[in-house]
Order: structure tokens, then C-alpha cells, then sequence
């Protein structure tokens, strides 16, 4: 199906509009792009949106609003106060709540008109298929690569379009991958950077206005693929940069020996992406194995209060950035700060005969420096499961999170 015809036009035929809905789309249906033939495209259509965080959250307003008939959205987080600098779709009052909650009453608070169907699940390699196949359009909404291989990929074999977007810092991107029309998210990143290369947004941060500029776009995308109006990003990659407010674009090409939307794939079912990518998609044994294989071992935070206060000779190896550094620390109890980018540069100021604690905000980017302290020789690692913010809330109170 082209994208000037993505909707079933036997379910567009079945679409009838209250007066009160009339009333509501007014300002929709007196541009002649849209119309009421426009908007029962809307309302008949159905937009699957992978994740309800920084960039779903625009994405489920708006769209919302706008009378996409129906919404799903997958996550199984919960709105935590981090989240409420730049996931809109949460309140202050939200923390603590399913992240699927909250977004659903607040969708239907925008538009009672409209079906929200929730999947508190992992989004994986098992149900990707069945999840996307009742769907027009699959937004994608994440921050992991894992999970963006496999959304690509899912759509590709369902023939589904894939309205993609990416934010971190001040930059972002967004495109539509649809593989009938143009290249997939594989043509443009064939393999995945190597584990660690590229922080995420809890470990970079985000400008919290970002997600709402690449959100929007992307809403703005699946609209115009629904409509059947303008020229969608499918060939394009859209650059934002936020600081200089600038936008620029890269024009795509199909890649002939794609693995996955080529002639002649070699990917022709989904496969383990977090193998694929060495990392993991979801929080669950985020710091256990290394991509190799190789244990990084994990100490609680209650437990390496309990060696310190046995006296424990233990190293305490900070990794983060420092102005992370200056919001909390455990300099009080002999904390040492090499951000990880430098750790190698000051390997020979560490003792290898040593018990180190190796931490970081969670601890993703310390299990990565012992991966790298263990190719030189180090062997007394322990990674502090949850970083700096578990000991936080598990051992000291007096320290915020992050």
C-alpha cells in the first residue's frame, strides 16, 4: 500500500462524525487538505507509539488531538520526578504511577473521542509482530538501539511504515523508514555502534524542550501519512540542532544489500537484538555480562556500606562527567573522580592488588570501565548495582538523585 493510501478505504467508509467532533475539528476541517473526508482518515487510522517518555509524550497529544481514531502505546515504566523535566504527558502528581496510566488519562482527557489501548509489556523479539500487525503506523519513541533494530525490522517484514526519531543534548533526528517506498532504518545504520560508544539521555542528558521540537515532527509525520498529504521523510533524515536552531537534511538511499528490506534479505524473521547489539534493550541485568561474556560483578549498595563500615579496604572509583560529580558524591568516603573517557589515560594511578568499586549514576557506564579494567589486568571489580542514585534512596537520604 503507497503512502498516499495507507488507510483501509472499507474502514474509511464506515467513519461518521458527532456534531460535537465536527465542532471540535473545526479548524481542521476548513483547510482543504484536510476536510471531513481528512479526518475520517484520522479517525479510522491507528498509530502503535513505542514508548510513552520524551518523545511519546508530544507524540500521544497531539495525536490525540488531532483525532487519530486510535492510539496504542507500549512502555512499562513508571513516571518517576526525573522524567517530569521533559515527558509532558506526566504531572508532578503522576509520580509513582504506570507511565501507561497516566498517559491514558491524560490522552482522554484531551480526546474522549478516541480508543487508547495499553501493553504494559517489553517490547521484544516475541511479540513485536503481534503487537504492530493490528496497527497502520509504528512511531518509534525509544532510546535504545536494541529496541530501534528490532521496531525497523518488525515493520519491514509487516510492511508497515516506521516514523523514527531520536533525540540527545540539543540535537535530534527524525525520518520515516518504509521500506515499500524507500530505505529502512538498516540501509542507514547497517550495525550498531560498539557498546558504550553512545551515551544514552539518562547518561548524556536531554534538553527537556528537545523531545516536544522531534515529537512533534514525528506527529506531524504520521498525519501526513494518514492524509495522504505533502511529502513525508521516507529518503530524508531530518538534523536538528537546538543550539544554533538550525535544521539541515541528508538524503537517503535504499541500500541494495540491506540484510532486511532488499530483494534478497537475509534477515527474514526477528532475532536477538540485544545480542545483535551487545547491549540491553530494557532494565534487567543491565551491568551482568559484558558483550563477550565476561562477568562484571555487581555489589548492592547495602552490602558495600556493610564492608566499609567493617573497615573493608575498598577503592571507591567515581566515573561520571564532573559536573555529575557536583550534584552528589562519595568524596566523604574517599571517592576518587576519573571520568570514564579518561580512566585509560590514569590507569597507572590505580592499584591493581586492590578491591575497587567502580559507580556512575546506574550504572551502565561503570560496568563498561570494568570491562576495560579487566583486559588490563584488573581483577578485583565490583560495579554498584543502580550507581550513585540506589545508594541514594537504599543507603543515604541526605544525597538527591538524578
Amino acid at each position: 500500500m503507497s503512502s498516499k493510501n495507507l488507510i483501509n478505504p472499507a474502514a474509511i467508509a464506515t467513519i461518521t462524525l458527532s456534531h460535537e467532533e465536527v465542532q471540535r475539528y473545526s479548524r481542521h476541517l476548513i483547510m482543504p487538505e484536510v476536510g471531513m473526508a481528512g479526518q475520517k482518515k484520522l479517525k479510522a487510522a491507528s498509530v502503535l507509539l513505542i514508548g510513552a517518555g520524551g518523545l511519546g509524550s508530544p507524540l500521544a497529544m497531539y495525536l490525540a488531538a488531532a483525532g487519530v481514531g486510535r492510539i496504542g502505546l507500549v512502555d512499562y515504566d513508571i513516571v518517576d520526578y526525573t522524567n517530569l523535566q521533559r515527558q509532558i504527558i506526566h504531572g508532578t502528581k503522576d509520580v509513582g504511577r504506570p507511565k501507561l496510566d497516566s498517559a491514558r488519562d491524560r490522552i482522554l482527557d484531551i480526546n474522549p473521542h478516541i480508543q487508547v489501548d495499553t501493553y504494559e509489556v517489553p517490547l521484544t523479539s516475541e511479540n513485536a509482530l503481534e503487537l504492530f500487525a493490528p496497527y497502520d503506523i509504528i512511531i518509534d519513541g525509544t532510546d535504545n538501539f536494541p529496541t530501534r533494530y528490532l521496531t525497523n525490522d518488525a515493520c519491514v517484514l509487516l510492511g508497515k511504515p516506521n516514523v523514527y526519531g531520536s533525540i540527545f543534548r540539543f540535537e535530534g533526528q527524525a525520518s520515516v523508514f518504509y521500506a515499500k517506498e524507500g530505505p529502512c532504518y538498516r540501509c542507514l545504520f547497517p550495525e550498531p555502534p560498539p557498546p558504550g560508544l553512545v551515551p544514552s539521555c539518562a547518561e548524556g542528558g536531554v534538553l527537556g524542550i528537545l523531545p516536544g521540537t522531534i515529537g512533534a515532527i514525528q506527529a506531524t509525520e504520521a498525519v501526513k501519512l494518514i492524509l495522504g498529504e505533502g511529502e513525508p521523510l521516507i529518503g530524508r533524515l531530518l538534523l536538528y540542532d537546538a543550539l544554533n536552531m538550525e535544521f539541515d537534511q541528508v538524503r537517503l538511499r535504499k541500500n541494495p544489500n540491506c540484510p532486511v528490506c532488499s530483494e534478497n534479505p537475509t534477515i527474514t524473521e526477528l532475532i536477538d537484538y540485544e545480542q545483535f547489539c551487545g547491549m540491553p534493550a530494557h532494565d534487567r541485568s543491565m551491568y551482568v555480562t559484558s558483550e563477550n561474556g565476561t562477568a562484571v560483578t555487581a555489589i548492592a549498595p547495602k552490602e558495600l556500606q556493610s564492608r566499609l563500615e567493617k573497615g573493608d579496604d575498598l577503592f571507591l572509583l567515581d566515573v561520571r562527567e564532573p559536573h555529575e560529580w557536583e550534584i552528589s558524591n562519595l568524596e566523604h568516603l574517599g571517592a576518587v573522580l576519573i571520568p570514564k573517557g579518561q580512566v585509560v589515560e590514569h590507569m597507572g594511578e590505580l592499584d591493581t592488588a586492590r578491591e575497587m568499586v567502580v559507580y556512575c549514576r546506574s550504572g551502565a557506564r561503570s560496568a563498561d570501565v570494568i570491562r576495560t579494567l579487566k583486559q588490563h589486568g584488573f581483577k578485583k571489580l565490583y560495579n554498584l548495582d543502580g550507581g550513585i542514585n540506589r545508594w541514594a534512596k537504599e543507603v543515604d537520604r541526605s544525597l538527591p538523585t538524578y
